[in-house]
Order: C-alpha cells, then sequence, then structure tokens
C-alpha cells in the first residue's frame, strides 16, 4: 500500500522552494510589510486617544521628543526586518543547498575563522547602532530644557493629583475618571476624567512626579511621555505640545486593582484661554480639595 507523503510546509512554499524560485516569497514579504504601513497610517489619524478597535501604530505625536520616539521604533522595525529577511534567506539557501538529494557525501567541516568572526562582530555592531539613538532618546527626554510652567503630579490609589506653583496661582486638585452616567457625548470611556490638566500650547512644561503610596506611572503616548511614579522620589520630565486639543494617558504600572481606573487627560489650549483658565481655575481650587463624595466619606 502506498503511503501518501505529507509535507509540514505549505504546498506553494513547498514547491517554491523545490523549484528554487523565490520570488513568490519575497512578494509574500513584501506585501506584508507594505499593508502594515498601510494599516498603520490608516489607523493613526486621530489625535490624543485610541480610535479603532484592534488599532495598530501610533497615534499623531504632537511633540518633537514623540516624534523621535515614533522615528527611533520605525529604526527598530527596520533593523528587525532586515534580521528576519537575512535569517530566511539563509535558511532557505541551507534546505536546498544541503539537502540530501544535492549532497549525497555530507560535508565534515567543523569551523570556519571569518565566518565566526563576521557572526561576532556583526550583532556588536547592530547593537551599536541601536544604542547610539536611543541614549540620545533617553537624555532628550530626562534632561529637560529651560521651562515656562512647572505642573506635580502626585499618583494616589487610584487617581491622579496636580500642583500649579504661586506663579501660576497657586493651587491643587484631583483628577478621577468619569464613570459611564456622567460622561458627556464625545468624551471616551475609560479616559474621561472631571478635572483635566491644563497647558498653554508651544510652552515647555516641567513635569514632576511622584508618588503618595505604591509605584504609579505617568505617561501620555502623544507627548512620547511615560516616568514612574515612585513614593519619597520626585522624577523629573518635560514636554512642549505643538497643538491645542485633548490629548489621553493612563498609569501604566500594575498598582493594584484600581490601575485601569485612574486615566490622564490633558487639554492643551492658546495662551489667552490658558489665562482664562488660571483665573477660574484658582477661584474653583481655593479649598485645595476636589475630592468626590464616596473618596471623601472614606478618609
Amino acid at each position: 500500500m502506498q503511503t501518501t507523503k505529507k509535507y509540514l510546509f505549505p504546498t506553494l512554499l513547498h514547491r517554491c522552494l523545490l523549484a528554487g524560485d523565490f520570488r513568490p516569497i519575497i512578494a509574500g514579504i513584501l506585501t506584508f510589510i507594505i499593508l502594515c504601513s498601510v494599516t498603520t497610517v490608516a489607523f493613526a489619524e486621530e489625535t490624543g486617544q485610541p480610535t479603532t478597535p484592534w488599532q495598530i501604530g501610533w497615534q499623531e505625536m504632537v511633540t518633537e521628543t514623540s516624534r523621535s520616539v515614533a522615528e527611533f521604533h520605525t529604526f527598530l522595525i527596520a533593523i528587525m526586518a532586515g534580521i528576519v529577511i537575512f535569517v530566511l534567506a539563509l535558511l532557505v539557501t541551507v534546505i536546498l543547498r544541503f539537502s540530501e538529494k544535492r549532497n549525497p557525501t555530507p560535508s565534515r567541516t567543523t569551523h570556519n575563522t571569518a565566518l565566526e568572526v563576521v557572526w561576532t562582530i556583526v550583532p556588536v555592531l547592530i547593537l551599536v547602532a541601536i544604542a547610539i539613538p536611543s541614549f540620545r532618546l533617553l537624555r532628550e527626554q530626562l534632561v529637560p530644557p529651560p521651562h515656562d510652567i512647572v505642573i506635580k503630579a502626585t499618583g494616589y490609589s487610584w487617581y491622579w493629583g496636580y500642583e500649579y506653583p504661586a506663579d501660576q496661582g497657586g493651587f491643587s486638585f484631583q483628577s478621577f475618571m468619569l464613570d459611564d452616567a456622567a460622561r458627556k457625548p464625545g468624551q471616551p470611556r475609560l479616559l474621561a476624567v472631571d478635572n483635566e490638566v491644563v497647558v498653554p500650547v508651544n510652552k515647555t512644561v516641567l513635569l514632576q512626579v511622584t508618588s503618595a503610596d505604591v509605584i504609579h506611572s505617568f505617561a501620555v503616548p502623544a507627548f512620547g511621555v511615560k516616568v514612574d511614579a515612585r513614593p519619597g522620589a520626585l522624577t523629573e520630565t518635560w514636554f512642549k505640545v505643538e497643538r491645542e486639543g485633548i490629548y489621553y494617558g493612563q498609569c501604566s504600572e500594575l498598582c493594584g486593582n484600581g490601575h485601569p481606573y485612574m486615566p490622564i487627560a490633558v487639554r492643551v489650549v492658546s495662551e489667552p484661554e490658558y489665562s482664562a483658565w488660571l483665573k477660574d481655575a484658582k477661584k474653583k481650587f481655593a479649598s485645595g480639595s476636589t475630592l468626590p463624595a464616596q473618596f471623601a466619606e472614606n478618609r
């Protein structure tokens, strides 16, 4: 009885390998890369928040630092794609060139000095090529330039508190996520808050981040900002937003059972609007407490 031969590879791939024709394989890889690029552009049109189910790609970046992050990410994708394609080509070459049919008597070569030097040096060069822009980007994020405004953000379990210094009005407030009943049309679920952070457009904001209890993380993707909030420590970062709008983020550290419910909302406005908001906010938050009733009762 003749046994049907089953291949591990799909039929098309197997035929391509046997025929030595790599054009369909290369075409498939290129098509996949192009589709991913097109999908990324199509899904990254909106600003400040995720907008599409199964969205891939970055939100629209609105600071110089966030654009540097996106460019570095693209650079890493290019390196990884190049490595994957190179390794795939090597595997296909080995399958075809060193098959049992073409090499009934296998080579007994065990060492190749030149090859071993190459596969040691090349990974080191790749790591150096990644490290240089990585350290440059890290310095850009963590070494703030001369600033116009200082805001202090404090992480609590589970909400954020913000403080504006005396030259900006000298007030503080807490920011809580809005539940479904309190949200207005257009406000995103799990991201909208009752009190937004307000900053002026095209001004450098120095952000000081700390925590009152456990480790949190202050992250706003469109700004390229992500910094841990640690108890007893004050960490600084900065951003300069180039476009007005509302930008959302969340705590990005697993800080407890309320972790998914401590969003960040930053409203970027013009300078006249910012000045008007400061006057209103100084009156609104004069008491220094903006705790909702359920939180105030438990304190």
